[in-house]
């Protein structure tokens, strides 16, 4: 047998030092050495495509995969359609998050098609695992149940069993007994995952791979392990919410930043097919420091009302707190609302929130949270049936954004009547005729528009 040897780990990007630092030399991280037992991996099996010859690209045989469906529509068309067979998908989310209620409910859907599922409970025995399925109202014979922790004993069974999908809860929790480091360790998680993964392509089966997070949200374990899969998911929103948003970051079988959006039920996790409305769905009364804004998530619009508040600062600097954006952005655009507006904002604490749980990213939400920061300050309402888009430039100048036209036929389908567009957003968008546009080319006419 190889001789063991202690080296001192990175847990942010897998890099092995021989001695112990305050700072891992490779990614700058601090505090994240921690100290492992390891020897020299065996020899493994090779994935079914590993051997062969090269082969010129117009020889190879174009053919539709085959894929395997859940049955939920939000999941599906985040996977591209379904997980193709001999895949593996790896997703992350904060601990309560819905992970593995998702899963089990997939799982559960897939089993009751007549397909053979193993679920692997690494973290739970039967009995829970049994528990939370009856409150799920799942009870399908073709779902198997394993309470199992050692890769070769999980292997075992799927050679046993012959599942057409395996679910494994989770990969931090399962490790190989010739490995002497503890189970969620780098080096753990990297041979557990590759064994996993090498034998889910040899044999055809789609692998569900339920990962931890840490304290960033980044995914526990070598970064290797995101490179590993064929898909990454990430569960998105606050555990106390109702609202959770499945995201894909990366995608070999569809496209990628596609997003489904879930409701948490006392049922389990319901799916939301018309997010916009619900998100809004409390909007019944024009206030200030409000705005709603079409965002876009992959390739469907989004609409999400922005709040702002604003008060007199009483003690010492004044406070900006921010959720659902960026706090970077939002300083950028008090000091453009400052500049450019002429709106003194220096002795103010302001609040902004994305309501919902929903967290916008893009510039295009620029505009409406100067508005709805500018909204508060002033004391005057945005009407009930706008919308405002836009990208702020520091020049106070408003900005195209990408793929407007989608955006506003989202806006007009909820029945909002007015639009606040970027001037010079290229060709005129195809919108229904009973939404009025109107363009906008900076932030002090938008605003004056508005009051």
């Amino acid at each position: 047998m190889a001789k063991a040897k202690t080296v001192f780990v990175c847990q942010q990007c897998g890099s092995q030092q021989a001695r112990w630092a305050g700072r891992c030399p490779d990614c700058q991280e601090w505090n994240s050495l921690a100290e492992e037992r390891v020897v020299p991996a065996p020899v493994r099996e090779q994935p079914a495509f590993a051997a062969g010859e090269a082969t010129p690209i117009t020889e190879v045989e174009s053919v539709d995969a085959p894929r395997v469906l859940t049955g939920i529509q939000e999941f599906d068309r985040i996977l591209g359609g379904g997980a193709v067979l001999g895949s593996a998908v790896l997703i992350g989310g904060d601990p309560g998050i819905g992970k593995s209620t998702l899963l089990l409910q997939a799982a559960d859907r897939v089993a009751a098609a007549g397909l053979k599922v193993l679920y692997v409970a690494a973290e739970e025995s039967l009995l829970q695992t049994k528990i939370r399925a009856e409150r799920l109202g799942i009870a399908t014979p073709q779902l198997l149940l394993l309470s199992e922790t050692s890769v070769e004993a999980i292997l075992q069974q799927i050679e046993r069993v012959r599942p057409q999908m395996v679910v494994v809860d989770s990969i931090q929790m399962v490790f190989m007994p010739e490995l002497p480091s503890a189970p969620g360790s780098v080096g753990q998680v990297r041979e557990s995952a590759t064994r996993l993964v090498y034998h889910a392509k040899k044999h055809g089966h789609v692998l569900y791979l339920v990962g931890h997070v840490t304290k960033g949200g980044a995914l526990a374990g070598p970064r290797t392990l995101e490179h590993m899969v064929d898909t990454v998911l990430y569960f998105e929103g606050d555990r106390h919410h109702a609202f959770r948003l499945l995201r894909a970051v990366k995608n070999r079988f569809g496209p990628t930043n596609e997003v489904g959006v879930f409701q948490m039920t006392r049922d389990g996790l319901a799916e939301v097919a018309n997010p916009s409305e619900l998100f809004l769905s409390d909007r019944r009364r024009v206030t200030t420091g409000a705005a709603v804004t079409p965002c876009m998530e992959g390739t469907r619009a989004l609409l999400v009302e922005v709040q702002a508040l604003l008060v007199t600062a009483r003690y010492g600097s004044p406070e900006r707190k921010v959720s659902g954006v960026d706090y970077a952005r939002v300083c950028m655009l008090l000091a453009v609302l400052e500049r450019r507006a002429g709106i003194q904002l220096a002795g103010q604490d302001v609040f902004v929130n994305v309501v919902g749980g929903v967290r916008v990213d893009e510039p295009a939400a620029d505009l409406p949270i100067a508005v709805a920061i500018a909204s508060s300050f002033q004391n005057f309402p945005v009407a009930r049936d706008a919308v405002v888009v836009g990208e702020v430039g520091l020049g106070g100048e408003v900005r195209g954004v990408s793929q407007l036209e989608p955006r506003l036929r989202e806006c007009a389908k909820l029945g909002f009547r007015h639009a606040y567009i970027p001037a010079h957003s290229g060709p005129a968008p195809d919108v229904p005729a009973d939404l009025k546009l109107h363009p906008v080319g900076t932030l002090a006419e938008t605003l004056d528009l508005l009051r």
